[in-house]
């Protein structure tokens, strides 16, 4: 099979979350196990650290990933989903998975994978470890797909294990409160492995000590312990809560050297190095247009309050969502003052323009509704003047569409 026909097998064929949504969600590690060992299991071939939490668990991944590149050491990052390009997903230094090999893993494996019927992610998966493990990696960072306890990347023992954070997304699979969704992301807390929680929460606290207590694992909160401050090249606010998260995973990582300066030249070259993109990104000035892949309640209420503070004339809002999204709960974040242009991402899960559009003004929201992403991007930029600011954001797909 060619490249595309690769994809087009693997998308069409075989249930995925991120367009389908709850129907491709397996809780179940069989498959997965089942495919290690058809593997040979390459998790098993290299170190690891495994990133999982609500909102920055990516951000995180990929300093993570700079800082150890800058070390010297040969680094592997698995995450998910891709903005424009599957191969986005598997990177060694910054260099994402040949074409080529995305090709030869699938065919050659090609009569397992339906025998099994694995999903998109299980496969995924099984192909970044084994991509890892031949290429012979010093370390991957792997980021969790969804939860933690049966995800399909929980089948690794990682040197560190890191929670960023938890909040209310994917309710309808992890549980309706933060203890619920805690327990599900503490999954990945192993046995004598250190962890690593981002952010001091007082409601779930009490859920990652008992795990880390059961599992026999140092504890470390990063918001409590680090107290330096470090610049990075990601510019939303929100990365300095990242920041001392990974610094902190840094810190436990005991069999790696890795200096002051390889931590604050990591923190400064993270697009250079990783190649990161829709992270309060810059595309253009006069007008000024961010894109951010911020979209549910903890990610964007950090997105928006930075979106205010600004300088701008007027602020125009290209805004999609999915169709399982909380309307509830993220359209009262968004400002009142802004001319909105709705729109729906172009996936099988993608929230009707209209819909969006009747919902939002309930909350005062302001605006026109458009058929495509790209038709609501051109019409703001139409109406912008050059002292204005065009956010587009509420999705991962909408921020794709535009980069």
């Amino acid at each position: 099979m060619t490249y595309q026909q690769t994809l087009d097998w693997m998308f069409a064929q075989l249930p995925m979350y991120q367009r389908q949504g709850k129907t491709a969600f397996k809780k179940d590690l069989t498959n997965i196990i089942a495919f290690s060992e058809e593997l040979d299991f390459p998790d098993k071939k290299f170190k690891s650290i495994h990133v999982g939490g609500t909102n920055g668990k990516g951000s995180t991944s990929h300093m993570l990933a700079s800082i150890l590149q800058e070390a010297g050491y040969k680094v592997g990052l698995y995450t998910s989903p891709h903005l424009k390009n599957f191969t986005e997903r598997i990177r060694i230094n910054g260099k994402e998975i040949p074409k080529r090999k995305v090709s030869s893993f699938i065919t050659r494996n090609k009569e397992f994978l339906e025998e099994q019927q694995l999903s998109f992610f299980e496969m995924t998966v099984g192909m970044a470890f084994n991509y890892f493990a031949q290429e012979k990696v010093d370390i991957a960072i792997i980021e969790v797909g969804l939860g933690g306890r049966l995800d399909s990347t929980n089948i690794i023992t990682p040197e560190i294990s890191v929670i960023t954070n938890i909040g209310l997304d994917h309710t309808q699979f992890l549980g309706e409160t933060l203890p619920e969704i805690a327990f599900e992301k503490a999954g990945i807390i192993k046995p004598n492995v250190p962890v690593v929680i981002g952010e001091y929460q007082k409601e779930v606290k009490d859920v990652f000590l008992a795990k880390a207590e059961e599992c026999q694992s140092e504890i470390i909160f990063a918001s409590e312990e680090i107290k330096e401050s470090y610049k990075t090249d990601l510019l939303g606010s929100y990365q300095q809560k990242n920041i001392k998260t990974v610094v902190a995973a840094i810190q436990q990582l005991k069999e790696f050297k890795v200096l002051h300066i390889n931590i604050k030249k990591g923190l400064l070259n993270v697009v250079k190095n990783t190649n990161l993109k829709g992270r309060w990104q810059i595309l253009q000035r006069k007008p000024t247009v961010v894109c951010d892949t911020a979209h549910n309640k903890e990610g964007l209420k950090y997105t928006l309050e930075q979106l205010q503070q600004q300088e701008k004339k007027e602020l125009h809002i290209v805004l999609g969502v999915v169709s399982d999204k909380d309307l509830e709960a993220v359209l009262p974040l968004f400002p009142k003052e802004a001319t909105y242009y709705f729109c729906k991402p172009n996936i099988p899960r993608g929230l009707d323009e209209e819909i969006l559009k009747t919902n939002a003004f309930r909350f005062s929201l302001k605006g026109k509704s458009f058929l495509s992403v790209n038709e609501a991007y051109k019409r703001a930029l139409l109406s912008a003047n050059k002292e204005d600011l065009i956010y587009i954001g509420g999705s991962t797909f909408v921020v794709a569409e535009i980069l």
